[in-house]
This record gives structure tokens, sequence and C-alpha cells, in this order.
């Protein structure tokens, strides 16, 4: 274990510990002199030299310390060594529990899902969905995250990851690390929805409507293409329509549900400053034709068209997407919207450019090794430190009104 100085020039705060030597060198108990009538026609004997004593040692020791430890709150001390080396156990997504407590796997070992924030697994408690749960609604790929857990974990920890038959997350070529890894395939649960906190589903689509009262004559396109994706989406014995399941439509003062991705704003006008930061953070909206986007260009990539040409054009915003209508959602305008094709259209408008985590034989898909070990990471100090000044500080005041009571006295 070793102690290393982020910023050592703070040290040279050290000199401040002269200050208290200087204040208790010169300071002197009180002395009253008494004239004693005996004493005035003695001749007076020379002084022997007065020799420099500290008094207060122990409240002099206290302001020392205090003043030392300050001078090292401003180095930024961090600290090397004694990382927590025991094994871990990472478990992917869709692997049977119940399977993973029968791996021979030692009593000491750590156990986290590999999932975005690398949440901790009990493996002998019943798995807790709340806590394994990310905040991302679509999963991180699981060849980015294995890179991630090799880069945190210090070099000489054991790994050990259960991984099911079929990997989801796989990107163009094999993990390389810096550890050997022990590559265990488990078999899958019969239903994965039980155990994996981050497993990646294809959610039927759903689209959220904003409109103004003068653009109600739109809206019964875009039911239309909501009845299709839900008749779609729905398994064959249950292909009812069900436009909730697809679709929210709701006045513009109307606030966006929670989860949402995808919005029609049929509103007139500068955009709000809310659905400007919604987008930003990830969401896409389909602006209406008369709508206001800062900083829109006229000549924005074409992303929808017709015969007549372009039917709407995009641009990104921060996280998301904000497309523009070229025209107004009518037939007139727009003679596409009779077509059957439209749901189809309305729908691909809003897909994902990126391409999906590739499935891969997780036999195939081991780990190598061969990348250099990740330095280690520091143990800041600095909070340790604070409780030290703080106990020096109230231990100060003590002594010092101490002492004054006692000359009051």
């Amino acid at each position: 274990m070793s102690m290393l100085l982020l910023l050592p020039i703070g040290l040279t705060a050290l000199a401040a510990l002269l200050l208290p030597l200087l204040v208790h060198l010169a300071r002197r108990s009180e002395q009253r002199v008494v004239p004693f009538a005996a004493l005035r026609w003695l001749k007076a004997l020379p002084q022997p030299r007065r020799r420099h004593r500290f008094e207060e040692l122990l409240l002099m020791l206290v302001r020392l310390l205090l003043l030392a430890a300050l001078a090292l709150l401003l180095a930024l001390p961090v600290l090397f060594g004694r990382p927590d080396r025991r094994p871990r156990v990472a478990v992917a997504p869709g692997v049977d529990i119940a399977a993973a407590r029968a791996q021979p796997i030692g009593g000491d070992a750590r156990w986290l899902w590999i999932a975005p924030g690398f949440p901790q697994l009990e493996p002998e408690k019943p798995v807790d969905k709340t806590a394994a749960a990310t905040s991302s609604a679509e999963p991180a790929p699981f060849a980015s995250l294995l890179r991630e857990l090799d880069a945190q974990l210090p070099a000489s920890t054991p790994l050990t990851v259960l991984v099911p038959a079929v990997l989801d997350g796989a990107d163009a070529q094999r993990p390389l690390l810096s550890r050997r890894v022990d590559w265990r395939i488990v078999s899958a649960p019969a239903n994965d929805d039980a155990n994996s906190p981050a497993r990646s589903r294809i959610a039927p689509f759903a689209l959220q409507v904003r409109h103004a009262p003068d653009r109600i004559a739109s809206l019964r396109y875009l039911r239309a293409a909501g009845m299709a994706w839900t008749r779609a989406d729905q398994p064959a014995a249950d292909r009812a329509p069900r436009l909730d399941a697809a679709m929210s439509i709701a006045p513009a003062d109307q606030p966006l549900n929670a989860g949402a991705r995808a919005l029609v704003w049929l509103v007139p006008g500068p955009a709000p400053d809310a659905i400007r930061d919604w987008v930003a953070s990830g969401g896409q909206v389909l602006l209406d034709h008369d709508a206001q986007w800062p900083d829109f260009p006229r000549d924005a990539p074409i992303v929808w068209r017709d015969d007549q040409g372009a039917l709407a054009r995009a641009i990104g915003f921060g996280k998301g997407r904000a497309l523009k209508l070229e025209r107004p959602l009518l037939p007139a305008a727009m003679p596409g919207l009779l077509d059957a094709d439209f749901p189809l259209q309305l729908r691909d408008l809003f897909a994902q450019a990126p391409a999906q985590p590739a499935r891969v034989e997780a036999s195939g898909y081991a780990p190598r090794t061969g990348v250099d070990p990740w330095p280690e990471r520091p143990r800041p100090l600095a909070p340790w430190l604070v409780w030290l000044v703080a106990g020096l500080f109230l231990l100060e005041r003590l002594l010092a009104s101490g002492r004054r009571r006692s000359e009051a006295a």
C-alpha cells in the first residue's frame, strides 16, 4: 500500500506550522508584581538567562496537527494498494439462475449482472428484478460491457462469465481482454423474463400525438396507422383493434407519457422548451409543417418523399432527432396518406439508424487474452482527512476554552 500526492505544491502550506510555535513562545502566563517592604533595600542580583519554554504543550500539538492535516488535504492524497481481488462471477442476461447456482464457484466470489452499472446478484437469494433492472430502455451491447468490466477489475482478479448458448450483443470480433476468463455456457431458462434484467425485447411500436384544435382533421390518418400497428404486433389470437396500445392522442397541453420515444407534434408556431429538451435527451419528433424549430435548415436531408417531392426533412438534435413535414398532413397535400403502406412508411420514418446487436453462438465467442492490464484506480483520502480536520478543530476549541476558564479562575 502506497500514497501519492496529486498536488504536491499544497504541502507548502506546512509553513503555517510556525504560527502556533511563535504564538506559544510569545505567550507567557500573566504574573502580577507584589511589593514587599523587606526586600526594598536588598541589592538586586543578576537575573539568570531565561530559557524559552513552550506552555500548553497539548494545545500546541493539536494546533500543529490541525495545520498539518489541512496542508495534506490541499495536496490531494490518494492511496494505492489492497484492492478488492475477490473472484467475480459475471452473469449474462438470459442465463438460468438455477443452473448458474449449480456451477462450482468459490464461496467468496462476488456475483453481478452484465448490465449497465453491473448490479449485484446474490445467487443464494431470490432474484431482485428491481435492483437488477437498468435505467436505460435499451441495454448496452454485451461485448462493450464485458470490456468495461475488465477495465474496472484489478489486474489479478479471477473472472468467471456465465452466458447462454446464444448470446445477444456481440460485435464484429471476439473481445480482447487483459485477463484469462473462465467462460461457461449455461442453459437458458424456459421463461427468460423471470431472471434477466436487461434482456433485449422487441416491443410494439408506440407513437404519441399532440395536436392543436385546428389539426383534428389529420388525426384520422394517424389513428388508422395505429390500428394497423396494433394488428401487426399482437398475436393472431388477440388481434382486436386497441388503439391505446400503439398510439396516445391528446391536445398539445397534455404532458408526454413516461418512456415515450416517438412524437408527432401537430402544433403551429415555436416548439416549447419542454419538447426540445425531450428530443435532446433522445426522443424523436415529427413536427407540423408550420411548426418552428431553432436552427432547422431549409436544405436539411430529406428522409421521406413521394412522387411530388420531399415530405419530411430531419436533423440531429442532442441525442435525438427532429423531423419536419414539408406539407400539411392531409390527402390533398399528401396523397400517400390513403395508401395501404402509409402505416409502414410512418413507422420506418421513426426507425433508428444504428444496427441492432448481433446474435452469435457463445461457444465461439470466448474472450481472448492479450491486452495490457488497466492501471489501478487510486482511492482518494480526502474524505477521511476532512473528518480528521473536523475532529482536531473541535478538540482545539475544547482545549482553548478550558485554558481560558482556568485563567479566569
